[in-house]
């Protein structure tokens, strides 16, 4: 088992680990972790793992590990770039050091998309979250304005709601599920409580609540660390879809 440090820090940009298993596509699996793998959404972590000598094995993705069914587990897989000796046993202590400016965009975009969920108020029923760009699908049929929501979008950041990291109980949840904004993906339960993301409300003497809802990503601490972000394009995916694609502003 993995311990996930990003899940209670988005800001960890490294940590020491030791290499606990070597999976037989050349996956590495440490006790402990800064990289965050695909999941929600949201693209996993790239970087680098420092070996016991200094040199470096680029990490190109991080995964959720997965037993010989093909069953989730909860290791973290780090696959490496291809084309690079691995230079690592099981046993080895190694510095575990993620792309931060990447990681930055991907908290921005999160975050983005958190916004975006209260704005447009529909449920979500596709997600994609990349360091160039994120999109959300919302399942309606009515018409959205690009400039509009980007304005909206700009209003909120400006504003500068605090973005803070709870739980919710299993049984909480169950009595609300109007907190689950997604159609196609439920948070995971068994542990009794569910990890939510709030934006805005009773923290740091902000009174408006912006969004809350189960969420394992990872998030800016302040709407206004999200900067310049812009609605690229609105696109109909179907009778009851529309797709909303953000990017980065100057």
């Amino acid at each position: 088992m993995t311990h996930d440090l990003f899940r209670a820090d988005s800001y960890l940009r490294e940590c020491s680990a030791i290499v606990t298993a070597l999976t037989p596509e050349g996956g590495v699996v440490l006790d402990r972790t800064v990289f965050y793998p695909l999941g929600g959404g949201q693209a996993g972590d790239a970087g680098v793992l420092l070996r016991p000598d200094g040199s470096a094995l680029a990490i190109a993705d991080t995964r959720k590990g997965k037993d010989a069914e093909g069953r989730p587990t909860a290791d973290i897989v780090h696959v490496p770039a291809p084309g690079q000796a691995l230079g690592l046993a099981v046993g080895d202590a190694v510095t575990a050091r993620i792309d931060w400016e990447r990681r930055h965009r991907l908290m921005r975009f999160h975050t983005t998309t958190h916004l975006l969920c209260h704005i447009v108020a529909q449920p979500v029923n596709g997600c994609s979250i990349t360091p160039d760009y994120a999109r959300l699908d919302f399942h309606m049929d009515g018409a959205l304005d690009k400039d509009a929501l980007t304005a909206a979008i700009a209003r909120l950041v400006a504003q500068d709601h605090a973005v803070t990291i709870g739980a919710i109980s299993d049984a909480a949840l169950d009595a609300n599920p109007q907190l689950v904004k997604s159609m196609s993906v439920q948070p995971p339960r068994g542990t009794g409580t569910v990890r939510t993301v709030r934006v805005g409300g009773a923290c740091d003497g902000d009174a408006a609540q912006i969004d809350l809802q189960p969420c394992g990503g990872t998030h800016v601490a302040r709407t206004g660390e999200i900067g310049a972000v812009v609605v690229t394009k609105i696109e109909k995916k179907g009778a009851m879809s529309r797709r909303v694609v953000l990017g980065l502003g100057a």
